[in-house]
């Protein structure tokens, strides 16, 4: 048996909160070629997650463990489809369709999400980047994020999430 304690959640919340990315994970499966992909994925305010896709097949769960985060989805034009929060007292979980851009906003410091999903991990081919979405380090993502973290926390105050 492995387990995980709240000291490993502070790790991963202080290796984000150093990291460049603003990001880290905390693999829980044993290898790449694992048939389900497990981890703690910690995001701190500010993280740009670029918006994606996976396969068709290639479902993605989040649970919230600490904090609140943000999760977008995306239309064909890139307009807002629908929005979620994930935090204490509200929802838990979520799991976007394969095939549905996404991307998540760290609506709270060392927000921390148990994500799932089908495997084997293979950096090349793992998500499609939505083509009218900036790369990292694109000046206007920053204001990408700013707007999706206000859109996702009016729809929370609003209880218009979904």
């Amino acid at each position: 048996m492995r387990t995980y304690t709240w000291r490993h959640l502070a790790d991963l919340a202080s290796r984000a909160a150093a990291a460049p990315r603003r990001r880290a994970n905390l693999n829980l499966h044993r290898q790449p070629e694992d048939g389900i992909q497990r981890m703690f994925n910690c995001f701190q305010p500010g993280t740009y997650v670029r918006p994606h896709r996976h396969e068709p097949q290639r479902w993605e769960l989040f649970v919230v463990v600490r904090g609140r985060l943000g999760v977008l989805t995306f239309d064909t034009s890139a307009a807002v489809a629908a929005v979620a929060v994930l935090g204490p007292g509200g929802t838990v979980a979520v799991e976007i369709p394969g095939g549905a851009d996404h991307t998540v906003v760290a609506l709270e410091p060392d927000t921390v999400v148990l994500e799932v999903k089908p495997g084997p991990f293979r950096p090349l081919t793992d998500k499609d980047f939505a083509p009218w979405s900036p790369p990292e380090g694109d000046p206007d993502a920053a204001s990408l994020v700013a707007a999706w973290s206000a859109l996702t926390s009016a729809a929370e105050e609003g209880g218009q999430e979904g």
